[in-house]
């Protein structure tokens, strides 16, 4: 059996004729950048999602940038985040001069350890910067709670959890400013590159729409230094279709998470499964296992011998952040956060998509089973 990741080619084959369309309708009207699709989805995804507005831009990268932007975070200010995320969450932080100040994660779901970010916050801390790791939402409430204490803001990396909840509120509607991503491979993904932020603050909205095309108030008038953090028209049409089939695809992961946590809930089981508290729903943008420490298998040979059997895996993510060369100046060390130095080195993620079959669940379930023994 010959197992597809992410599958991005059957999603394409199941919605050919509208993304088609829609991509051909985008093309004989040749407005590329700012056309009729990008208002038709940031109203969209303000209905998705129950925020205010909806702004699209670039990247979940370029997302976050803006985010922080508009809430004019300058160099020397201080951001707490987690170091066990995909690097776009610190590196934007650090691309504006500002610091990322990294706190240890929760073993269980391998977000931000709400618990430890009091003893972070200094008087340069501006804001949090949760992550809604692999899908699922972070403790919002404790964070919250800090924040309001602290007069910080909250801004929500969003990249892998569109479409989860939090106390039945979408994430993306949850802190001051959330953010996510349209990557292809994320669940609700374009063609290329894009994203977005979303926020229910008027004034805050205004401005994000303003930096994302160069600080314009009007045309060749700047108001602010901005940046060239459009959508383009396409992949706007592109996610306009997609999301239309996108609950039912969100129930379709759900219901393979649920496949694969039944088929590898065995006794003495080798494994740690991924854990979801009871007030949250996931996106499983990822199903990540960890190997238990006291195994023989590797998780180099793990993945070896998945490899020749027909299943890819992947590694998110295999060296904390603040271990990363390009953050040596920030003067952390192996061992400041050993949840997150733990996690890393055991953690791999296996095939996570709407389309995988029973079939397929049940042997890759077997297949990992057997040779993680």
């Amino acid at each position: 059996m010959q197992i597809d990741f992410a599958n991005l080619k059957l999603q394409y084959q199941m919605y050919k004729e509208e993304i088609d369309e829609a991509i051909q309708a985008v093309l004989d009207k040749s407005n590329y950048i700012m056309g009729e699709e990008v208002t038709q989805l940031e109203r969209a995804l303000e209905t998705f999602t129950g925020a205010k507005h909806a702004i699209t831009c670039s990247s979940g990268t370029d997302a976050l940038l803006l985010a922080m932007m508009a809430l004019d975070i300058k160099p020397g200010d201080e951001i707490i985040t987690t170091p066990f995320t995909f690097i776009a969450t610190a590196e934007t932080i650090a691309f504006l001069g500002a610091v990322p100040v990294f706190v240890d994660i929760d073993e269980r779901t391998y977000n931000i350890d709400a618990s430890k970010i009091e003893a972070a916050i200094t008087e340069k801390t501006r804001a949090i910067m949760p992550v809604s790791l692999y899908g699922q939402p972070a403790d919002i409430d404790a964070i919250q709670h800090l924040a309001d204490q602290y007069n910080l803001k909250v801004v929500i990396d969003g990249a892998q959890s569109f479409g989860a909840t939090y106390k039945g509120k979408t994430d993306s509607n949850l802190g001051d400013i959330s953010t996510t991503s349209f990557f292809p491979a994320k669940p609700l993904g374009c063609f290329g590159d894009g994203g977005a932020v979303f926020t229910n603050d008027d004034t805050l909205a205004e401005k994000i729409r303003s930096l994302r095309v160069h600080g314009q108030s009007k045309r060749y008038h700047h108001q602010y230094i901005g940046m060239g953090g459009r959508m383009d028209t396409i992949q706007c049409a592109v996610v306009n279709v997609k999301l239309k089939h996108y609950k039912k695809d969100l129930a379709l992961r759900q219901e393979v998470a649920e496949r694969y946590h039944s088929n590898l809930s065995i006794q003495n089981s080798p494994l740690t499964l991924p854990s979801r508290k009871k007030e949250k729903t996931s996106a499983w943008a990822q199903y990540s296992i960890r190997i238990n420490k006291q195994q023989a298998t590797s998780r180099d040979e793990l993945q070896l011998q998945l490899k020749k059997t027909g299943i890819p895996t992947a590694i998110h993510y295999p060296l904390a952040l603040h271990l990363q060369e390009c953050f040596q100046d920030l003067g952390y060390k192996e061992g400041d956060f050993p949840v997150a130095e733990m996690v890393s080195k055991s953690i791999i993620s296996l095939p996570m998509n709407p389309y995988l079959t029973q079939d397929e669940t049940t042997y890759i379930s077997q297949k990992v089973l057997e040779l993680a023994q």
